[in-house]
């Protein structure tokens, strides 16, 4: 993992987090993005946890507790929940090789900015990273609808948060 940089000032007077860098990925993960993460992440000798928010999940602390089947943090199984996250996985294998002391992979559920922010925090992350707005119509209807993931981690986080733009074609 290489070695960490001296703490440095922060933009805020105080120092840059140690943690961890947390670099959130979609379904169809931008290979700009993760490796962009992860050479971060290896210049900073910090390592990477890419983070998957399953968007058919939630958390279940939302329903009433008499009809709870499972708790959030001991799910029960289903081998078609799998899917998504397993998914993703082997695409962020295909790219950055087997997870191990350089990355990590966490699936997490809930709203997607929501998910994120708890994982930096309980995770006491230096930095998030996110992809900034996809183009197109279907991605802007998205956003109206659903709101700014970038937007809406930048409002909930003190630690920075990077926004990386989807590369021009």
């Amino acid at each position: 993992m290489g070695g960490s940089l001296p703490r440095q000032p922060s933009a805020a007077g105080g120092e840059w987090l140690e943690g961890p860098v947390v670099l959130g990925v979609a379904w169809e993960e931008s290979e700009h993005l993760v490796r962009t993460g992860a050479s971060l992440a290896a210049r900073l000798g910090a390592h990477l946890i890419c983070a998957y928010v399953d968007p058919a999940s939630y958390l279940t602390e939302w329903e009433p507790e008499s009809s709870r089947a499972s708790a959030s943090l001991d799910p029960v199984f289903n081998s078609e929940t799998d899917f998504p996250s397993s998914h993703v996985r082997d695409g962020l294998q295909e790219i950055l090789g087997p997870p191990g002391d350089e990355w990590s992979f966490r699936v997490l559920n809930g709203a997607v900015a929501l998910a994120l922010d708890r994982l930096a925090e309980s995770t006491d992350a230096a930095l998030l990273i996110v992809g900034g707005q996809r183009p197109g119509r279907f991605a802007a209807m998205t956003r109206m609808l659903e709101g700014s993931v970038s937007a809406d981690l930048t409002s909930l986080q003190s630690r920075p948060v990077l926004v990386v733009p989807h590369p021009r074609d």
